[in-house]
């Protein structure tokens, strides 16, 4: 289909709001001059799949809705299972959690929070010492590792118990093989460990702090401001709400909490979240693998992507299967590309190639026509 055709039904379409609030100012992809071929080109990709099991690629600038499509028997009404992705949630709960001082500060002692649940198993006075900040950054000093299936904290071990709280409590001191660098040695002070137990634990903890269920905070202060329902959170057995991945929600909701973040925090005529804690949040603090293009923040990922000889700093909650928001400020740009890939190899470098390969180079065009026009009178 023409894109320009594609671009009128779609904004007609925005105009026959649901009932969702979505209130999002919407333009045109042709006038903003954007490369309409990378998009037809990204939609062949997915239809001949090229690109397999993508379910949404939505994306805004400089807070307007721009791009949204839906693939493979998915709608804008569709939840999505993003998984990880979710983690990035929970540290914006953490930070409203501070901000309303139910939370003293990033270097509490975690482990204090659970005085009914002293460890039984692998006492060790250094996990006393284990801060909000080490299971922000993924870097405590817990042998809990998602990316090693031998690991004792793996996740899939912690599904298995009825007590999640507790199975991470439990876990013992990790040492640091010969080939990995020493904290001390190593860029930002942390080694990253990739643990969605200490993400559980962390929601745990805003649930005791703030004396709410995890949803119903998230609702109260984040999700109903931004217009966002409906929300699914999965629970443990005892139910408390898995703050570590599994949340599932619309793709445009998504596209909000993208744009919360271009906009440090603020929606609409609300601040809902401080600049500090968005730039907090932001800021590199573990790298991920030696000379690996990414760092860690407080659970956002930091990407350097390169697109026509020029780094994009990129943010990114993200999660099995594929599941993005990507923010580039540079750009004022947000994108949410949704995936039903769980567990395939090529889930994370596919996901990344839409937005490199073909959302940023039609975004540039647009860049590089704007750049170009004559003055205007």
């Amino acid at each position: 289909m023409n894109k320009l055709l594609l671009g009128l039904i779609l904004i007609s379409g925005y105009a026959l709001a649901d009932d969702h609030a979505d209130q999002w100012q919407t333009i045109s992809m042709s006038s903003l001059g954007w490369d309409i071929e990378q998009l037809d080109a990204l939609e062949s990709a997915i239809a001949d799949d090229q690109l397999k099991q993508i379910t949404s690629v939505v994306v805004a600038h400089d807070g307007k809705l721009v791009y949204e499509q839906y693939f493979n028997h998915s709608d804008r009404e569709t939840l999505n299972d993003i998984r990880s992705a979710s983690k990035s949630f929970t540290s914006l709960l953490v930070g409203l959690a501070l901000e309303q001082g139910k939370l003293q500060s990033v270097t509490q002692p975690a482990f204090a929070f659970f005085p009914d649940k002293k460890p039984r198993l692998n006492p060790d006075p250094r996990k006393d010492q284990i801060t909000l900040q080490d299971l922000l950054t993924m870097s405590s000093v817990l042998e809990c590792n998602d990316w090693n299936q031998y690991s004792r904290g793996n996740e899939e071990r912690m599904y298995l118990l009825e007590d999640w709280s507790r199975f991470v409590l439990d876990l013992p001191v990790r040492g640091i093989p010969p080939w990995e660098s020493k904290p001390e040695d190593s860029p930002y002070g942390r080694n990253f460990s990739y643990c969605t137990g200490g993400v559980f634990l962390l929601g745990a903890i805003v649930e005791r702090a703030v004396d709410m269920q995890l949803e119903d905070f998230a609702a109260q202060y984040l999700f109903d401001p931004l217009g966002i329902v409906p929300v699914q959170w999965p629970q443990s057995p005892l139910g408390v709400a898995q703050g570590g991945g599994g949340i599932r929600a619309r793709s445009i909701d998504l596209l909000k909490l993208g744009q919360l973040i271009l906009n440090k925090g603020h929606w609409q005529d609300q601040q809902l979240i401080s600049q500090q804690w968005i730039a907090e949040s932001l800021a590199p603090r573990a790298e991920i693998g030696q000379g690996a293009a990414k760092d860690y923040g407080y659970l956002w990922w930091i990407y350097n992507f390169t697109v026509n000889q020029h780094l994009y700093v990129t943010y990114a909650a993200a999660g099995n299967g594929g599941n993005y928001i990507f923010i580039i400020p540079e750009l004022a740009l947000a994108t949410v590309i949704t995936s039903t890939a769980y567990n395939q190899p090529y889930m994370h470098t596919q996901s990344q190639s839409i937005l490199t390969d073909y959302v940023l180079p039609a975004v540039l065009a647009g860049q590089t026509a704007t750049r170009e026009a004559p003055n205007q009178p």
